[in-house]
């Protein structure tokens, strides 16, 4: 039977009303896959090729005729944002069904909510965080409501498995399982994804030979890109030419102008309309972060979606997912993003019209990120993307679902809890005994108590205080923010450790404002209109390059290709990093250390985790070494011989300990519940997440080092 044929005649009469011609490639694997096997399904194909549809269309036929009265799907997105774009499109799918659609989040209303828990039906749209609120505060209802669940589809997968949101979300997935008849078929959607080992390993860890990878390159959609290079000594401030060129490319076109930072996006936004208003054109890009409040970022959507005239949203990765703003003409990027699989997510984007091609214009500003630019673009052209490798070591988010597990249980005996944890799939191997430390742990902190008598475990008054707090539903990290307000209308959050007066001037949502007032108490930050500003700054947490990018860059340096997409200024540019290079005659199986009077400059080019490791090695050998730059460049002092200490770093047995030792505080891995952990567990999941011993042994014994004076 085709596809097509497969399908239920409901689901088929809406394909038809929808006057499509055929199945997206993924659709034409996904359908027979859903619907004749009992596989957990991973549909990875490029960015609008369909996947929710893929995913959608065989599942519905599945469910139709028992969803109307019983929950069948759990929907998991990493967004509420997106929860709300696809709730819309999964609802037109369901047209001729009696399939209900429910979200579940902070945004929807206590009467749905309500509707919902009387008689929990169709598809349940749903956030992680959300999904731990049900554990924490409706335990008595979580068979009722989830024992009938069939299928958990998880939107954008890649974004989960290397993060502690992922092990997070894993948890849950396990702890519903119980609550239900049989367990679910998992459905995950990626366009970003690599190592299907582990991310099978991931979605069913019992049985990995039960989960398919469906593979398609989407709509093999051609991809017009070229890389602008403006010189710019400061970081922020780019020269004034850069953004006449990016208003000048704009001015007929909708784009999507990424940064990599929201500071950065902020004063984008502004150069860019001052240009627009220069013109007699009124606000024509608008600024879309997280910091910025969620109906300022909803109106900025739904105003993108509906242009008729040329706009533009100037955005962080909060919009690199799928949240719908509408077709887009060109994707910009304002200097490198740090990973490939960040690029090929956000120039997905553009080019979701039929026959329309993916449109990229990449700018540099800096020599470093023009290096960094040519290499994402350049692992692009391969089809390379970073392979997920997990979290390891999750005792951080151990510490949070136990106590989540004594407030679902309302108390559990040690050897029930230990036999528990041992059932979620995420945890199956941690070790045992640092498991029951953990736990002694708590209980000492008074994170948890054990009740006399019953020798049950129940919350303590510190978990009481930690689960009290509503942001206890997440794992993520967040820092303080003031709540910035004009008049009664929220427009954002500023970072607290932002150093702020009565008078300054910032910029925020694109706007210019002037701080007339400080509620400190309740963390609350007033303005006004202003006529300038500056863009705030904000925390990040680090990002690491893979060694794959690092590795590029090197090539990039000692070869003498040409890259037909650079404009003039970036390939001149190019042509004089690459005179030193070229001089001394390297290859990109060698790594350099300059060397001048004052220091050595050890260009590694690798992976940020093999940089630090090294670092951390050469000050047990009593060298002062400090942090590395970007792109891993490393600034020793000039009289050690940095040749023999490498020698000594390859051959030496190295132990974890010895590089704790020499770590600093700042530099050890940290995330919102490790500081709650025994020490013990904080040093080993800074070992297995910072430190990387193989890794550097190889890199020593796979290049060749040498060291040339440069003054």
């Amino acid at each position: 039977m085709s596809p097509f044929d497969l399908l239920s005649k409901k689901i088929q009469r809406k394909i038809w009303e929808m006057r499509w011609e055929a199945f997206t490639p993924i659709q034409d694997l996904a359908i027979p896959a859903i619907i004749n096997t009992t596989y957990d399904i991973i549909l990875s194909s490029g960015t609008a090729s369909g996947k929710t549809e893929a995913a959608f269309l065989p599942i519905l036929s599945l469910i139709e005729k028992k969803a109307e009265s019983q929950l069948k799907v759990i929907y998991i997105s990493p967004l509420k944002a997106l929860i709300n774009n696809q709730f819309e499109r999964i609802i037109s799918l369901c047209e001729y069904t009696k399939i209900p659609i429910n979200r579940w989040h902070g945004d929807v209303s206590l009467s749905h909510k309500k509707k919902f828990l009387k008689q929990p039906a169709g598809i349940l749209q749903i956030t992680p965080e959300s999904i731990e609120g049900f554990f924490i505060n409706r335990t008595e209802q979580l068979s009722h409501i989830f024992r009938n669940v069939e299928f958990i589809v998880i939107d954008e997968i890649h974004s989960f498995l290397n993060t502690d949101r992922g092990v997070h979300l894993r948890s849950l997935i396990s702890r519903l399982e119980k609550y239900m008849e049989k367990r679910p078929r998992i459905i995950g959607l990626s366009a970003t994804i690599d190592n299907y080992p582990l991310v099978k390993e991931w979605v069913n860890p019992d049985n990995v030979d039960n989960v398919k990878i469906l593979e398609s390159p989407g709509n093999d959609k051609d991809l017009l890109y070229s890389l602008m290079h403006f010189p710019s000594e400061q970081s922020l401030n780019k020269p004034l030419e850069l953004y006449e060129d990016m208003r000048f490319l704009t001015r007929e076109l909708k784009a999507l102008i990424f940064c990599n930072s929201r500071g950065e996006v902020e004063y984008t936004t502004v150069m860019l309309n001052r240009l627009a208003k220069k013109e007699g054109i009124g606000e024509t890009y608008f600024a879309h972060h997280s910091s910025i409040d969620k109906r300022e970022r909803e109106y900025v959507e739904k105003t993108m979606a509906e242009a008729t005239v040329p706009k533009s949203i100037v955005a962080t990765s909060s919009l690199e997912l799928g949240i719908d703003v509408g077709s887009i003409d060109i994707v910009i990027q304002l200097d490198s993003t740090f990973t490939v699989s960040a690029l090929k997510q956000r120039l997905g984007r553009s080019g979701r019209q039929k026959d329309a091609c993916q449109v990229l214009q990449l700018y540099s500003s800096t020599k470093d990120s023009l290096l960094q630019s040519i290499a994402v673009m350049e692992l692009i052209r391969e089809k390379w993307v970073e392979p997920a490798n997990g979290y390891p070591k999750p005792y951080d988010i151990l510490f949070h679902q136990i106590i989540s597990i004594c407030k679902e249980t309302n108390g559990i005996r040690l050897d029930s809890l230990i036999n528990k944890i041992k059932g979620i799939s995420i945890f199956k191997d941690l070790d045992e005994e640092k498991t029951l430390d953990l736990i002694r742990h708590m209980i000492e902190k008074e994170h948890l108590e054990k009740i006399h008598g019953t020798n049950e475990l129940i919350v303590g008054l510190e978990g009481e205080r930690l689960l009290n707090n509503k942001d206890f539903y997440s794992v993520f990290q967040t820092n303080e923010m003031y709540e910035v307000l004009y008049g009664m209308r929220k427009i954002g959050t500023l970072d607290k450790l932002m150093f702020l007066n009565i008078g300054d001037n910032i910029i925020l949502a694109g706007r210019l404002w002037k701080i007339i007032d400080f509620d400190i108490e309740r963390n609350k930050v007033y303005v006004q209109k202003a006529a300038d500003g500056k863009p705030p700054k904000y925390t990040g947490g680090d990002v690491k390059i893979h060694k794959r990018i690092g590795e590029k860059i090197m090539e990039i340096l000692c070869s003498n290709d040409i890259y037909s997409y650079l404009n003039d200024e970036a390939a001149n540019t190019l042509e004089d990093l690459r005179k030193l290079y070229h001089n001394n005659k390297l290859n990109s199986n060698e790594r350099v250390i300059w060397k001048n009077k004052e220091n050595l400059v050890f260009e590694t080019f690798t992976g940020t985790t093999i940089t630090k490791t090294i670092i951390w090695m050469l000050r047990t050998r009593g060298i002062d070494v400090g942090q590395p730059d970007a792109l891993g460049r490393i600034k020793l002092p000039s009289q050690i011989d940095i040749l023999n200490e490498l020698t000594k770093i390859k051959s030496k047995n190295w132990s974890t300990d010895e590089l704790l030792e020499v770590t600093k505080e700042e530099e050890m891995f940290a995330s919102k519940y490790s500081k709650y952990i025994p020490k013990h567990l904080q040093d080993e999941m800074h070992a297995s997440h910072e430190i990387d011993i193989d890794g550097v042994k190889k890199y020593l014994k796979e290049f060749n080092f040498r060291v040339i004076d440069y003054q």
